[in-house]
């Protein structure tokens, strides 16, 4: 019989088992981190989620139909926390002339403040990898981009922004090497985004 990766004596005979129970320990970690972080504020971690990430991207990925694929909530949920950060002045709508149910969401100057401070609740984890050796770094990189970009085309993960997905990038597997035709030049494999502005999906047949 087929057993899960939180059964102990598959995970004591099967790496990837135990790589799986490692990823979810880590997922518990930030779970910790961003309700401790959002308790602060009297914020829902989902909250201080969009918060970040209104700080951090361009306007056309700042709409409720961007956000709730992003966070793979439904619109009428992602509304509600849009609803509430409004209400306590943390961000402001911007109707389309065009249509008045679209609207483009931007931060105010409270927003933007918290949205700041919150967004260091990733520093515990951060200080772990920022020890361990360059060439650990890279496999990591490398690894958890795999992992992503098979979720990703499972349809787990709805949106991401990374090199490996983007029109721009190539792989050589003769040389093993990366490669962006947007700025034209090999990539290192320190230089390989997870989240990067200038993305464009590449095309699916």
């Amino acid at each position: 019989m087929n057993k899960s990766d939180f059964d102990l004596s598959r995970q004591n005979q099967h790496i990837e088992s135990r790589i799986v129970a490692a990823l979810e320990r880590i997922s518990q970690a930030f779970r910790v981190l961003l309700w401790q972080e959002s308790k602060t504020y009297s914020l829902s971690p989902i909250q201080v989620q969009v918060l970040i990430f209104l700080s951090q991207h361009s306007r056309e990925k700042r709409k409720i139909s961007y956000l709730a694929d992003e966070f793979n909530m439904t619109k009428p949920t992602l509304s509600d926390a849009i609803k509430a950060l409004e209400q306590k002045n943390l961000i402001r709508k911007e109707y389309e002339k065009n249509d008045s149910r679209s609207y483009v969401i931007h931060l105010t100057k409270k927003g933007k403040d918290i949205a700041d401070k919150t967004s260091f609740f990733s520093e515990a984890i951060r200080t772990p990898v920022s020890e361990l050796y360059p060439e650990d770094q890279e496999n990591m990189l490398l690894s958890l981009l795999s992992i992503i970009n098979y979720l990703n085309k499972s349809g787990v993960i709805t949106i991401q922004r990374m090199c490996f997905n983007c029109i721009h990038y190539s792989f050589s597997q003769k040389g093993k090497k990366h490669f962006c035709h947007l700025l034209n030049k090999p990539l290192a494999t320190t230089e390989l985004r997870i989240d990067c502005p200038e993305f464009q999906q590449e095309n699916v047949e």
